[in-house]
């Protein structure tokens, strides 16, 4: 009897997640020593600027004012979340980019807030969407990286969803 041979795992993607850190990293060091605080630097007038901020919770500020307790929150989330997605990682083939991309830009946007708030004690924030006086919450290249991220595993996983429900 033959044994298959096993296909390899998708955990050679993290290299992504490790480019979107350094990317990550690089853009906020260059907005801390470059760009003052609070004060927006139109990019595109009408639609964007840069603008650095901070951000002690999550997503739009959640649990900013909570008092300090959403630091190791948001860090043990962050890695406990990053935990799965490498493992599940290590359960796909490497060819399965469809799944493989989203987790590696999830985990590399993730861990990149996780260094801020380890770092800075808050994660900064940069970029800034407006049009009018309606203002997008600011952010930055990790919290990009997360929202593709989810949107791929969203969008993926129910076109994945329908193929194999079509081919059983």
């Amino acid at each position: 009897m033959q044994e298959k041979s096993a296909k390899p795992n998708a955990l050679i993607w993290l290299l992504l997640s490790v480019v979107v850190i350094g990317l990550d990293q690089w853009s906020k060091a260059w907005v801390l020593a470059s760009l003052p605080e609070f004060t927006p630097v139109p990019v595109i007038d009408g639609f964007w600027n840069w603008y650095r901020t901070y951000n002690t919770g999550a997503a739009f500020s959640f649990l900013s004012d909570a008092g300090g307790w959403q630091l190791w929150f948001f860090t043990a989330l962050a890695v406990a979340i990053s935990g799965l997605m490498a493992y599940w990682l290590s359960q796909t083939t490497r060819a399965n980019w469809r799944a493989a991309l989203p987790y590696a830009l999830v985990i590399g946007g993730a861990i990149g807030n996780v260094i801020d708030r380890q770092v800075h004690g808050h994660v900064v924030d940069f970029i800034q969407w407006y049009v009018g006086d309606h203002f997008w919450p600011s952010f930055n290249l990790a919290d990009a990286a997360i929202v593709a991220g989810a949107i791929g595993i969203a969008v993926f996983g129910l076109f994945d969803g329908k193929s194999g429900k079509k081919a059983g």
